[in-house]
């Protein structure tokens, strides 16, 4: 589903402040983006608070990474570029910087967790039941977002894969058929994740 800018600017400023108001966008950190209806990509200007987004905190980019308006674009652009060139069906992505996330990828050396049983894994298109599980794929952090991109992509293009990932010490990425969608998609993933951390800790005080 596709928007004009200046839709994509509201959805995404609301966005912003709905995600820092979790915690999940400390600093500068994040950054969000959706397709526009002309093919281009409205996207985060880089070094915004994205819970004060204004206007000038948007900019568009084509789906080559090149401006097509004034603004520096975030340094994590062609990640976003990978996901719209890899899902023509995704209209919006969602990246946090949540501290479970982080804790999460810090205390395994997996290159992915599995997130099992839980209600909340309905929130996944076409997931309609509990009795499941999925792979939420981690990949190592990189300066260099080529790198970061070619090792996720095999996990992203697996079967039963869900729309988001997350890299090591850094944060998840989350995408939809819109904003909405990848906000629910990233909020899903942030309670189970936060779910199974108080899981480990209720398991390891009732172990001592």
């Amino acid at each position: 589903m596709t928007m004009s800018y200046e839709q994509a600017i509201t959805a995404l400023i609301e966005a912003g402040r709905r995600l820092d108001a979790r915690g999940w966008a400390p600093a500068t950190s994040g950054n969000y983006s959706a397709r526009l209806d002309d093919g281009s990509i409205a996207l985060t200007v880089s070094g915004r608070h994205k819970g004060r987004l204004t206007g000038d905190g948007i900019m568009r980019v084509g789906l080559d990474g090149q401006p097509l308006s004034p603004g520096k674009p975030s340094a994590e652009t062609d990640l976003h570029l990978a996901i719209y060139r890899l899902f023509p069906e995704a209209g919006a992505v969602l990246h946090g910087h949540s501290p479970q996330a982080v804790g999460l990828s810090r205390a395994t050396d997996a290159d992915a967790w599995v997130l099992a049983g839980h209600e909340m894994l309905k929130a996944y298109p076409g997931h309609t039941t509990h009795e499941t599980e999925v792979q939420l794929p981690i990949v190592d952090n990189s300066q260099d977002m080529a790198v970061i991109e070619a090792t996720v992509r095999p996990a992203l293009l697996a079967p039963g894969a869900i729309p988001a990932y997350l890299i090591r010490s850094h944060g998840l990425y989350a995408w939809g058929k819109d904003v909405d969608e990848a906000e629910r998609v990233l909020e899903a993933t942030e309670w189970m994740i936060a779910a199974e951390l108080a899981e480990a800790s209720f398991r390891q005080a009732w172990a001592v």
